[in-house]
């Protein structure tokens, strides 16, 4: 599809469609219900592209009854040498379904064409391990939409060259074979083993503050967090951050969609700690504000919450988000009460 000399998205999208469903003698059906659920721009431009191929899509897919099949008809998959899609019965059957499942799944089915192709490409060649290396000839305006893809938890980081797709979307995995550069950089990884022991004499070491904030956390139970994840949260490797070009795109973006975005997140602190005793997660700031942001761009959102001074934490200190000096200047401030208690200082 992406070799053929087709406008754009829309027409790229159906003829993906169409040359799936007629892969094994160059014909197939399609009604009126299948192109409407393609939600392309302009469907008319788009078949009309695939006409000027030579392919045969009848009108009757505008005008006739959405439900009643409409044959067309693909020349170049009807030869029976050098086929260029030699799919078997079974195997056409399951990736034409893959194909329904990936462009209609939740996260995707009301965004644009091209962000819709993007996630079958994407899909395609991503590993079992949800890796993948961006195809070169992913057409530019799929591309441009990786950011989105993104943004609505698709994908959970790309870069110029490779992706990971979120684990809501694992499912729709081509799992891709790993290539042998993959497969070299992969390193054995063993389940951290959770010491009783040395979590308590951890926590006999910290500061009175910081074990009081500690166990605000381990005991929530609201949170209900396990014990182990609590434990691994305070004592385990805290790892620097890079934000790629494309995070800090799709942040933009998201931006300019959430004005008030600062003053929503300060206000959730002071009503989340008023509920557990302790500041949220990253993750749980973002979640309870309805804000879908995960991975780096959610990382990146909460990062710039913090510099710009409506949140502040306590260093590396895990669940310490609260209001910062530009919330507090708006009287956006913590129960002087639960403050004095709650804080744990900065040298903590």
């Amino acid at each position: 599809m992406a070799s053929l000399p087709l406008p754009g998205p829309d027409a790229q999208l159906i003829a993906t469609v169409v040359a799936i469903r007629a892969a094994r003698s160059g014909a197939a059906n399609l009604t009126g219900q299948d192109l409407s659920g393609l939600k392309l721009s302009d469907p008319r431009g788009a078949i009309n592209a695939l006409r000027s191929l030579g392919w045969q899509l009848n009108d009757a897919l505008f005008d006739g009854d959405p439900s009643t099949p409409v044959p067309v008809t693909v020349p170049a998959l009807a030869r029976e040498n050098d086929h260029p899609l030699p799919f078997g019965k079974q195997a056409r059957s399951r990736v034409s379904g893959w194909t329904t499942r990936s462009v209609s799944a939740k996260l995707v089915k009301k965004l644009s064409p091209a962000a819709r192709l993007a996630s079958l490409f994407l899909a395609a060649h991503s590993t079992s391990k949800l890796l993948g290396q961006i195809p070169p000839d992913l057409p530019a305006p799929c591309r441009a939409s990786l950011p989105e893809l993104l943004q609505k938890g698709f994908l959970t980081e790309f870069s110029e060259n490779r992706y990971l797709l979120a684990p809501a979307v694992q499912h729709l995995s081509g799992r891709r074979r790993p290539t042998a550069e993959e497969r070299s950089l992969k390193t054995a990884t063993v389940e951290p083993q959770f010491d009783a022991v040395a979590w308590e004499q951890w926590k006999s070491t910290a500061a009175p503050a910081l074990r009081r904030h500690v166990e605000a956390v381990e005991h929530c139970a609201v949170c209900a967090r396990p014990v182990e994840c609590v434990a691994d949260a305070f004592t385990g490797v805290v790892h620097s951050h890079f934000f790629s070009q494309a995070v800090k795109n799709a942040y933009g973006e998201w931006k300019d969609a959430h004005p008030d975005r600062g003053p929503q997140a300060a206000g959730f602190t002071v009503a989340f700690r008023n509920e557990h005793g302790h500041g949220p997660s990253y993750a749980q700031l973002c979640a309870g504000l309805g804000w879908g942001l995960k991975g780096p761009l959610r990382g990146f959102a909460v990062k710039r919450l913090l510099a710009n001074g409506w949140l502040t934490d306590t260093g590396t200190v895990p669940w310490t988000l609260r209001p910062g000096p530009a919330a507090q200047a708006q009287g956006i401030v913590l129960p002087k009460a639960r403050s004095a208690a709650s804080a744990v200082p900065a040298g903590a």
